[in-house]
């Protein structure tokens, strides 16, 4: 689906994703983690810390946060920066929920591939 400049495509059910967990999308530009947070907001980042490239798949959903489950680095998952005394920032993905999918805009993938 086409909006604008934006490619939305579907990744799977909003429920197939736990409250407070993240599943993996495989893309031809790397793995995307989808998280879920407590009240059921969902976001989409690389799935590397910016510290030491850690899954953040793996790590601990809090907040609109995750904790890197190697070093503990805490990253926004709104803003894909690093928070307290940390520094760097991992690429978000575009990501929403509609009739219960959730949908990523794959052109951002796109375009980060090309740079």
């Amino acid at each position: 689906m086409r909006d604008g400049n934006e490619v939305w495509v579907t990744v799977g059910a909003e429920t197939d994703i736990p409250l407070q967990g993240a599943r993996i999308v495989r893309s031809p530009a790397g793995e995307v983690a989808v998280f879920r947070t407590a009240p059921g907001c969902v976001f989409a980042t690389e799935n590397r810390c910016p510290h030491k490239g850690g899954p953040l798949s793996e790590g601990i959903v809090h907040g609109e946060s995750v904790t890197c489950p190697l070093h503990g680095w805490v990253i926004n998952l709104r803003t894909g920066m690093a928070e307290g005394a940390d520094s760097g920032c991992v690429p978000t993905v575009p990501a929403r929920v509609e009739d219960g999918q959730v949908l990523l805009d794959i052109a951002s993938l796109g375009s980060r591939e090309a740079a």
